[in-house]
């Protein structure tokens, strides 16, 4: 590759560690500083900007300032060396010690070539350092239809699943199914209940412990029709109970598949958990623990010594009645995870699940690996308005607001990218109202217009006749108002917002991003006509609001979210 055409990025990290080497009298070993730069918070601090000087001084004992301004001269001496004196128009020193880099017009308007050439795969981050990960999330007990708070762990790890392999990370999506236990066995007496009601065409008062759901009534009626009324009313209790809890489990397990695949959720794997006991997994990971000498019994219980690795307390791994608390299985889940090969494991849970944490970790260094190989995410609670009016998500009867019923209401393309609007740590406010309204006010609308109306000048110039030359890049350089600058510059963003999600395992980074990049071409178009009389300006802007439709539709996939040609 010729260094003129080599990523931006990657020729000032070679600038950098050549000249940290001159600073640093050779005491600074080359290495690749790729990692160090980031896009400014402000654009009136350049394009790209590093605060490596801020970590070198303490490390020096040298005071920032100066030696970033030293480092500034051999930075602007060295551009001619590393090809990039067209490519780079200024380097200042700013605050305590930070090196800007400013683009030049050349360099800014060559993403449009960028997007051209690589198309969908434009702003796809080149990672050498590249892991395989198990993602769970979801991972709902198959006792009910998921509700709005699945909707958004649902929403949140497809997205980051897709970020990540984006980024060339090798990715499996796993959904953890809790089929069997307590919970499991009251889904049958539930369901019994239900179907006795049927039958005997009576009312018969839910315990409180029961599932109440109105869902119940649905999947009983369904055993009904596969097994006959007369088939059922003669079989013994015993018998109907298991057939009950059996059919229910997997009825209400297809309907959450059935939901997920509507809002376009696929796993690759749906992990039992009963499959998981019967292994005999569960039984070898505690043998495993005890060879380990970090187990101990006590009033008649076994018990895992968590505190010697971070938790706050020890934990109970079998009952006095023998039988296993819920976190013993998930320890045997997570050990299965890393004996299944990956690097890293990712699971999303809900917000009830805080003090998890740190014993799940707790758990897996005791058998071996690291913290840091386990990221836990938790999705905070979702609060649904119409408007200024708050919608009840649940009575005493049982019902709440299902992933379904938003659907519904709402659509794929907006129940998605509103659940992943906020970080995973932030509780969200979900205005129905606001999805489904079609103004600029509503973010995916608006930033799917912006991607329609690309789509709409594209055919008035083909109406007009007018083909665009890519091959004549020279047109380009008629993009220099400040308004074509703004949407240049947040093209070339793309790909570190796409690094930003991946970094921090948060989809959200993409949303203020694409926002950005549409409200910025909205006000373009609305100043400026991309179709005049100056044919290579109408050519230069084509250009543009193509590149501009490219990414808009590259980051709406990563977010689950479509990008339709017509509004």
């Amino acid at each position: 590759m010729n260094k003129k055409n080599q990523p931006i990025k990657t020729e000032l990290s070679n600038l950098l560690s050549d000249s940290l080497h001159k600073t640093l009298d050779g005491s600074f070993p080359p290495v690749e500083l790729e990692p160090f730069f980031e896009v400014p918070r402000e654009e009136k601090f350049g394009d790209l900007t590093t605060s490596i000087v801020l970590k070198l001084s303490k490390e020096k004992k040298q005071p920032p300032r100066p030696l970033a301004e030293a480092l500034a001269k051999h930075l602007e001496n060295g551009l001619e060396q590393f090809s990039l004196r067209d490519r780079i128009s200024k380097i200042t020193v700013e605050g305590p010690g930070f090196i800007n880099f400013y683009f030049s017009n050349q360099e800014i308007v060559s993403v449009i070539l960028k997007v051209k050439d690589e198309g969908a795969d434009f702003g796809r981050p080149r990672l050498s350092s590249k892991k395989k990960i198990l993602l769970e999330f979801v991972s709902a007990n198959p006792t009910g239809p998921l509700t709005v708070a699945h909707g958004r762990q649902a929403a949140l790890g497809d997205s980051l699943a897709r970020i990540l392999k984006c980024c060339g990370h090798s990715v499996t999506k796993e959904y953890y199914n809790n089929d069997e236990g307590v919970q499991i066995e009251t889904l049958g007496q539930s369901t019994d209940l239900r179907l006795r009601e049927i039958l005997n065409k009576e009312m018969i008062e839910v315990p409180e412990n029961f599932y109440k759901g109105a869902y119940l009534v649905d999947t009983a009626r369904k055993l009904i029709e596969r097994e006959g009324e007369n088939s059922l009313k003669n079989m013994s209790e015993k018998k109907r109970l298991v057939l009950c809890r059996d059919f229910a489990k997997e009825d209400i397990l297809e309907g959450i598949k059935k939901d997920l695949a509507d809002f376009d959720v696929h796993f690759d794997n749906y992990y039992s958990q009963a499959a998981l006991v019967r292994s005999g997994e569960v039984k070898a990971t505690l043998e495993e623990l005890k060879k380990k000498n970090v187990l101990y019994e006590n009033e008649g219980a076994l018990w895992f010594r968590s505190t010697d690795f971070g938790d706050d307390k020890d934990r109970v791994l079998i009952k006095s009645d023998k039988t296993y608390t819920y976190f013993t299985p998930d320890i045997a889940y997570h050990q299965d995870k890393f004996k299944r090969g990956f690097d890293e494991l990712i699971d999303i849970l809900g917000p009830d699940h805080h003090g998890y944490i740190a014993r799940l970790k707790a758990s897996q260094v005791a058998l071996g690996r690291r913290a840091d190989q386990i990221h836990v995410l938790i999705a905070q609670l979702v609060t649904l308005f119409e408007g200024a009016r708050q919608v009840r998500m649940s009575t005493r009867a049982g019902e709440f607001v299902t992933l379904r019923q938003i659907l519904d209401e709402v659509g794929k393309d907006a129940g998605r990218f509103f659940f992943v609007m906020r970080k995973f740590d932030a509780h969200l406010d979900f205005d129905l109202e606001l999805a489904k309204s079609q103004t600029p006010e509503n973010p995916v609308f608006y930033i799917q217009y912006a991607h329609a109306r690309v789509e709409s000048i594209k055919h008035q110039a083909k109406e007009k006749n007018i083909k665009i030359s890519w091959n004549n890049a020279g047109c380009l350089s008629k993009l220099a108002n400040p308004m074509e600058i703004r949407v240049l510059r947040m093209l070339s963003q793309f790909e570190e917002s796409i690094l930003g999600a991946a970094k921090t395992l948060e989809p959200y980074r993409l949303v203020p991003y694409l926002m950005d990049l549409a409200g910025s071409f909205h006000r373009f178009y609305a100043e400026n006509r991309v179709i005049s009389d100056d044919l290579p300006l109408t050519q230069a802007r084509m250009m543009l609001a193509i590149a501009v439709q490219t990414v808009i539709k590259s980051g709406l996939e990563l977010l689950g979210v479509s990008a339709p040609l017509k509004m």
